[in-house]
């Protein structure tokens, strides 16, 4: 197992490291000494030779005990106005944490929107890189205060997927409350035992992960093992592991058997599919016959109108779709170049009558292989 692990480990440069609300909150509030106690391994990392980029979870659980509340928050103003009031200070004790270590960090607020427009990802990337040269730590989290259900990332387990391809990650930690990934629900069952390594995530893994939060989180082992099966497509091996434990990141990096380490698969995903895969979401469906199906899964050709059965949705060129079997399974997904109401015009046709009905022959492609990524690639 050691071997294993200080293989995968050998050639890491850049860390991505996310820490849930259960692991920096404590019966009152934020636990500064978890906070400090984490920060400064980080910080060791650092003077190392080490990039590390942090996803942070915490500003609502913050601002929660900031005005005496308990329980789930429920409406979506009750949680913007909690991580408006919490996610201040949630920075004041990071900042204040690496200060004492005489390094510094920057706040990075994102929504969905905001990695999803390729122009903004690469100005979010070129920002991000810039800080890691100046040994600045980038600290990452949801602008809660302002995401509604359209740009919203869901939880800070997809954010941090996604940011792990954005910076190039080597390594992405997720720091959770438990010990890994159990073969079954340590909460319920005292014959559970923690699985130390995950050469591929099948079925049969997907389903020992529950889904079960804590009050002051959205994310539970489903979305930990989920945001594994993206990060491990494109080359990057994840471990889950106990954020409040002593010294939890130096024995990560040792090769200790600490949490659960997801191999990273060996047909890697390139940057590019992974954003379409794995940020974008889908603004309409194409449904294709059989003869296309075998066409994308099998032989790794482009969608031809010729193949396209039925248009649903109201998408303009360049937007993300999924293309969809006849029993509505989704196989793909990737960027159209034509928009809707033509799609529907050539759906159907071969490519030398797009010219007839269109006017125009820009693309022979629905959809061209470069710009398309099947769903068992990207994970999903």
């Amino acid at each position: 197992m050691n071997d294993i692990r200080l293989e995968a480990l050998a050639s890491v440069k850049r860390i991505l490291i996310k820490v849930g609300s259960a692991v920096l909150t404590g019966k009152d509030g934020l636990d500064l000494k978890v906070i400090a106690h984490l920060v400064s391994q980080m910080c060791d990392l650092t003077r190392r030779g080490f990039s590390i980029v942090l996803v942070s979870s915490g500003a609502i659980a913050s601002g929660k005990h900031r005005l005496g509340i308990s329980g789930t928050l429920k409406s979506i103003p009750e949680k913007q106005a909690a991580a408006a009031i919490g996610q201040g200070r949630l920075m004041r004790v990071y900042s204040k944490a690496f200060e004492k270590n005489n390094l510094y960090v920057a706040q990075i607020l994102l929504t969905l929107s905001d990695l999803t427009e390729r122009q903004r990802y690469l100005n979010i990337r070129n920002t991000l890189s810039t800080l890691m040269d100046w040994h600045v730590t980038p600290i990452i989290n949801e602008n809660d205060t302002v995401a509604v259900d359209e740009i919203k990332f869901g939880d800070n387990d997809n954010l941090a997927a996604m940011i792990a391809n954005l910076v190039g990650a080597d390594l992405f930690v997720n720091l959770t409350s438990t010990d890994g990934l159990y073969d079954c629900n340590p909460q319920t069952s005292k014959k559970a035992k923690r699985i130390g390594l995950v050469c591929e995530i099948t079925d049969a893994i997907e389903a020992m992960a529950t889904q079960e939060t804590s009050s002051v989180g959205t994310g539970g082992m489903k979305s930990k093992v989920l945001a594994a099966q993206k990060v491990t497509s494109i080359g990057i091996p994840c471990i889950i592991a106990p954020g409040k434990n002593k010294g939890v990141l130096a024995d990560i990096m040792a090769g200790k058997d600490v949490g659960t380490l997801f191999l990273p698969k060996a047909s890697r995903l390139a940057s590019r599919k992974y954003w379409i895969a794995n940020t974008l979401k889908p603004r309409g469906r194409l449904t294709i016959d059989d003869g296309a199906k075998r066409a994308l899964l099998e032989k790794g050709k482009s969608l031809l109108p010729s193949g396209v059965t039925a248009v649903e949705g109201d998408f303009i060129t360049g937007d993300p779709v999924a293309c969809v079997d006849a029993g509505g399974a989704v196989l793909a997904k990737g960027l159209v170049n034509f928009d809707a109401d033509d799609v529907r015009r050539i759906m159907g046709l071969k490519t030398s009558q797009i010219q007839t009905v269109l006017g125009h022959r820009h693309y022979d492609e629905v959809i061209h292989r470069d710009n398309l990524v099947l769903t068992a690639l990207s994970g999903k």
